[in-house]
């Protein structure tokens, strides 16, 4: 691929959590309100950084309606040659599968892809049943009127369709989007939890099956293999929370010329991507920062992956 950024330090990893749902039953559609028609898009966009000491974990959540200059690449569904042209960043996927997500993350980031993962609803939900479900906490009550997601104050043990639910809501309240970016960075956090307290890894078994989910049947360049997706869980799976941080890419307001995009805030925007790409923290060990609930646009704040945990 021509004119990619340079290799910097660390491993970069796009994570995308796309729409599929052909795979689900009806039934699990029913139940867990995730029918309708599919846009066969990037419902989820998270730019992960591993640094080169693995010691540290950056995670930069981009809003799936953020405005993207979308690179020049022949459509996948219709076969014909596409100049580059102004889009939402979730379209790029449906446009050109992950290859051009990726292209079009590099492009606007600066920030070289090493590797990516992608993950459809079959696959998240059986992923999080393998290790056990995940315990989720809010201090408020969630109800969305799209998922059906209801949650009341407190601790919740969530099986693959209610995690799904969780992490698809994005109705509970004003904050739309953002809301439902915080509620995905903090089931990461509970779901790296749930790995290293069940030992999933320690068990042959469900450590091939979780690999196996995870890595999919995809084979191109830059998608993980069942190996490489275990070596990256177990060096994630001996980091505390504290060494992860979380933010959400800085937006100024709504595109004029893109009806509903985000428009980046490009200053403060590139700093976090320039921080990535010289393996460097986003925020200092001993940030006290914690996310509002809900968020409140346009003012991200980067936080320690522990001020996300449960308590």
């Amino acid at each position: 691929m021509k004119n990619r950024p340079n290799e910097g330090s660390g491993t970069n990893i796009l994570l995308m959590g796309t729409d599929g749902r052909d795979t689900i039953t009806r039934k699990e559609k029913r139940t867990f309100h995730a029918g309708g028609v599919a846009c066969n898009c990037t419902d989820t966009l998270m730019l992960v950084h591993v640094s080169e000491a693995r010691d540290r974990v950056s995670v930069v959540s981009l809003p799936r309606d953020s405005y993207a200059d979308i690179p020049a690449h022949r459509d996948e569904a219709t076969g014909e040659e596409r100049p580059a042209h102004p889009g939402k960043i979730n379209g790029a996927y449906a446009e050109g599968g992950p290859a051009l997500s990726v292209r079009t993350v590099e492009g606007m980031t600066g920030v070289r892809v090493d590797r990516y993962l992608q993950l459809d609803f079959r696959r998240f939900m059986d992923s999080v049943e393998t290790v056990g479900g995940v315990r989720v906490c809010t201090p408020r009550a969630l109800k969305d009127r799209t998922t059906k997601l209801d949650l009341a104050p407190g601790s919740h043990l969530l099986n693959g369709g209610r995690s799904l639910q969780y992490v698809r809501s994005r109705h509970v309240d004003l904050s739309a989007d953002f809301g439902r970016i915080q509620r995905q960075q903090r089931f990461l956090v509970a779901a790296l939890r749930s790995v290293r307290t069940e030992n999933v890894l320690a068990d042959p078994v469900r450590a091939a099956r979780l690999g196996r989910l995870l890595a999919g049947s995809a084979r191109v360049d830059r998608g993980f293999s069942t190996e490489q997706i275990l070596a990256l869980a177990a060096d994630l799976g001996r980091l505390p929370a504290s060494s992860m941080e979380f933010t959400t890419v800085p937006v100024s307001g709504f595109s004029e010329t893109l009806n509903g995009a985000l428009q980046w805030d490009r200053a403060k925007a590139g700093k976090v991507f320039a921080a990535l790409g010289q393996d460097r923290p986003l925020t200092p060990r001993d940030s006290k920062a914690r996310l509002s609930d809900p968020p409140r646009f346009g003012s991200p704040v980067t936080v320690r992956g522990d001020t996300l945990e449960c308590r």
